[in-house]
């Protein structure tokens, strides 16, 4: 999920007010039919290529008129919740796959099985469908996808002498230990883990090791359990920090941005991101700065990692549900979702997007990423309930303490586990 400066996130919140996000799609006089479409895009391409795109529906559609109405992913649940609670809802809804649990469940969400046209359902492939269905119901259109990338230095990368991963051959999780080892110098980490959110990273990235942490039984139930292939991913990052002096300590409570300038300055050699800080790369790194864009190790479980897909989702309480989707097909046509895509520099869901020949650019690392879409599968939590709770109040504060050195393993175990599934049977009786 993207975050908004807070300057900038003060403003929009300010813009909410002053539009009303008075959803509910109404009809006019005319025979107009009116929607509201909440975007929560923020960087100015990606809020240029929305509203573009609205535009070009409403000159098409007179009979269907889209107002856009601007969000921000820094309050954007309590300001769902607000909305749905009040009937204020806004018809076409962008969020997040892992925030819409709660909203799908409470019954806020239409079911889009009976109004997806045959084109956008056989475009997505089915993983990424699995992130927006919750129970029997289809809650939304996973649209745009951000895998973790290492971010590289090149001139410490080359100078080295390490191997250079590919996605054909990426290091395995080992083999990574061993490189931060090798590219630590006077002055230089070989990596910088910003962990100040630890858990999402922690299971996205634990898939490829062949964690995966929630299991579900056969009556339906999630409980916890941390395997040895859940263990590889922490267990890497916790060596290299405390025993090989490999990884930065300094950076296990910051957030992604705030790595930058000590990569830029040589502090460390490489930075696990999403994929979309390419952008603020591009515009912060100094003149002759050169960087590569790097698959994440790999384990048993190869590439895989797990997301959260960008999603677009109808309100139960939309009187005008056909007409909302025409519109949500229409701004995921291909040649849309790859304007979406680069706005946002993230990777479409849609396989013909995908398939775009300018996302397969070696500029700016963009296919380095696009070869990462197969090994995409949905975020481990995806539609467990309980799980922020059990983030908030079990996982981040263990793993902080974990990744620090401050608990061993089996005590991660134990409080991950015990106190997990303490947290989860409250929501499952």
């Amino acid at each position: 999920m993207r975050r908004l400066p807070a300057a900038a996130a003060a403003l929009t919140a300010l813009a909410l007010l002053v539009s009303g996000c008075s959803g509910g799609g109404d009809r006019a006089t005319d025979g107009t039919v009116r929607l509201s479409f909440q975007s929560l895009a923020w960087q100015k391409e990606s809020v240029d290529a929305n509203k573009q795109l609205v535009q070009e529906w409403n000159a098409a559609h007179p009979d269907i008129q889209v107002d856009y109405v601007q969000g921000s992913w820094d309050n954007v649940h309590d300001q769902l919740l607000t909305s749905f609670e009040g009937g204020e809802a806004p018809d076409v809804i962008h969020d997040a796959s892992d925030d819409l649990a709660d909203f799908a469940y409470g019954g806020y969400l239409a079911d889009l099985r009976p109004l997806l046209p045959d084109r956008l359902t056989g475009d997505i492939p089915r993983q990424s469908w699995e992130t927006t269905t919750f129970g029997d119901g289809v809650h939304g259109v996973p649209f745009l996808q951000e895998p973790k990338v290492l971010i590289a230095n090149t001139k410490i990368l080359e100078a080295s002498g390490v191997r250079i991963p590919t996605p054909e051959k990426p290091w395995s999780w080992p083999e990574f230990r061993d490189v931060t080892e090798k590219l630590t110098d006077e002055g230089t980490y070989g990596v910088a883990w910003p962990l100040k959110e630890p858990v999402s990273v922690t299971l996205n990235l634990g898939l490829s090791a062949g964690g995966q942490l929630f299991h579900r039984g056969a009556d339906g139930k999630v409980t916890i359990r941390f395997d040895a292939g859940d263990e590889v991913m922490p267990g890497t990052v916790r060596d290299q920090v405390n025993s090989d002096s490999s990884a930065a300590r300094s950076a296990l409570g910051m957030g992604g941005s705030d790595t930058l300038p000590g990569f830029f300055g040589g502090k460390y050699a490489m930075v696990p991101l999403g994929f979309s800080y390419r952008q603020q790369v591009v515009e912060q790194a100094p003149e002759g700065f050169q960087w590569t864009v790097l698959p994440a190790p790999a384990g048993s479980g190869g590439l895989a990692q797990g997301v959260s897909p960008q999603t677009l989702s109808v309100a139960e309480d939309s009187p005008h549900k056909k007409e909302a989707v025409r519109f949500i097909d229409f701004l995921l046509r291909p040649a849309n979702m790859v304007r979406l895509a680069r706005g946002d520099w993230m990777l479409p869901t849609g396989t013909e997007a995908l398939a775009d020949p300018a996302l397969h650019t070696q500029e700016n690392g963009w296919a380095a990423g696009t070869a990462l879409a197969r090994a995409l599968r949905p975020a481990p939590a995806q539609s467990v309930r309980g799980y922020p709770e059990w983030k908030d109040k079990v996982a981040t504060p263990a793993l902080q303490e974990y990744y620090s050195g401050a608990i061993d393993t089996e005590e991660l175990r134990r409080r991950l586990v015990e106190d997990g599934n303490r947290v989860l049977a409250r929501y499952q009786r």
